[in-house]
């Protein structure tokens, strides 16, 4: 290897010890700030979605297909319905659930510990019956309000589901007795299978158009499902409520389902999260939303939703985020990961880096002193053999040929010094300044 490549080549190494400190105070403050603000989120999450076929159940299956593009395994936790996905996310059994609005009891507590990643969808309550049910209970082929279902079997969902909590207070709304009907609380399969053979004269549950068993309902012969005349003033009296219309044949236009406008009463169900889910995933999971949730309905038109109404607990950043201003620029051209990291750490590293510069400034100096203490430090035994030579009429004074060899000792040792080009007159001064002593030590030999 050349000699001046050599030089250099040290000069590096130097430099790069001379860095070390640096480096690795910043290393550590990095690694510190990773563990810290954990930036990559888990791989897997749990999402409390609700009964088989159900509209939740559903949009379970899409948000684990979306996520799963991302290295995100979505585990899908069966429920009753809105409550009881509630009480999951209370427990921390999931991270994240599909609640409907006005069917759970919120209360202050979960504003706390529980967020919102907007409302996605209106869920109406479908309140289907017998056609021959109302003939034989109430002499007419169809039902105009809930005063005329008294004495009819009724199955409202399962407590979990929160429907039953909403039926029964629209049954207070209207000053009717549950007494006067004879309600039961199955699930919603065997539930529809009991109504479709007439064991049951009406079935009442919410859910999203989406789901199948709406829509084998609807299309089901001698099924006809009850017109909410007054759904405008059920959405005055109750605010998590909103009128809605389903349009004369939106289910089915050859047919002509439904053959005029059918008034509803719906709840907007929104997905909620427990407030200790990674940022990382409610960010994904806004922005599934977007995609999911944003094309025409029968209920809502394109883009209405996910929408930030209508929510009982607070809206998480990441939601308004993702709602309003899309995916990330990072993410619009970086793998998830990467962006991820780079946003969530992008602050730290600025802070760290500022504090690095300042420290910076010692590296220099140390470099310096590196090479230079290379040659300096043979200074303090040269001016201890001249010191030793001045003292010769001393009694203890070293003869002047043991002083001549420890200075040819260090000449040998000197001339193996190798240090950058930039500092060799140095090098070349403390071998000028070996001979000088020399010379004066042979003048007494003489």
């Amino acid at each position: 290897m050349p000699q001046n490549i050599r030089y250099t080549l040290l000069s590096l190494r130097d430099l790069m010890v001379s860095i070390g400190p640096v480096a690795l105070l910043t290393a550590a403050l990095l690694a510190l700030t990773y563990w810290w603000l954990d930036p990559n989120p888990p791989q897997r999450v749990v999402l409390a979605t609700g009964p088989d076929q159900s509209a939740y159940d559903e949009f379970g299956k899409r948000y684990a297909e979306a996520l799963r593009r991302y290295g995100i395994t979505v585990e899908l936790m069966p429920s009753e319905g809105s409550s009881a996905n509630l009480e999951l996310l209370r427990s921390g059994q999931a991270d994240l659930g599909f609640v409907q609005g006005g069917t759970a009891d919120i209360g202050y507590d979960d504003e706390e510990s529980i967020v919102s990643l907007g409302s996605l969808f209106v869920e109406p309550l479908w309140l289907f019956y017998r056609e021959d049910a109302a003939q034989r209970l109430n002499s007419m082929s169809t039902v105009a309000n809930l005063a005329e279902l008294q004495g009819w079997r009724v199955n409202v969902g399962t407590p979990g589901s929160g429907v039953p909590r909403l039926f029964r207070t629209l049954l207070d709304v209207n000053r009717i007795d549950t007494g006067q009907l004879k309600l039961s609380e199955l699930e919603q399969t065997p539930a529809t299978v009991a109504f479709l053979n007439g064991d049951l004269d009406a079935l009442v549950f919410a859910s999203a158009p989406e789901s199948l068993m709406v829509q084998m309902l609807l299309q089901t012969p001698g099924i006809k499902l009850m017109d909410f005349a007054q759904s405008e003033a059920y959405s005055r009296r109750f605010g998590y409520l909103t009128p809605v219309v389903m349009p004369q044949g939106v289910v089915d236009l050859a047919a002509d389902i439904p053959a005029r406008d059918v008034r509803l009463v719906a709840s907007t169900t929104s997905l909620l999260a427990s407030a200790k889910t990674h940022p990382a995933i409610l960010q994904l999971f806004a922005q599934t939303a977007t995609g999911l949730h944003g094309r025409p309905g029968w209920f809502s038109r394109a883009r209405e939703y996910p929408s930030l109404e209508h929510s009982e607990v607070p809206i998480s950043p990441e939601a308004v985020r993702a709602i309003k201003s899309g995916p990330p620029f990072l993410q619009r051209y970086l793998p998830f990961w990467i962006a991820n990291l780079i946003e969530r750490m992008w602050l730290a590293m600025g802070l760290i880096i500022a504090l690095a510069l300042p420290l910076s400034r010692i590296v220099p100096p140390l470099y310096t002193f590196r090479i230079r203490s290379r040659v300096f430090r043979w200074y303090a035994e040269l001016r201890d053999i001249e010191q030793r030579h001045e003292s010769l009429n001393d009694d203890t004074a070293t003869p002047v040929q043991e002083l001549i060899d420890q200075l040819d000792t260090m000449e040998r040792k000197v001339e193996k010094i190798v240090v950058p080009l930039s500092y060799t007159d140095e090098l070349y001064a403390l071998r000028n300044n070996i001979h000088l002593v020399r010379k004066k030590l042979l003048r007494n030999v003489n």
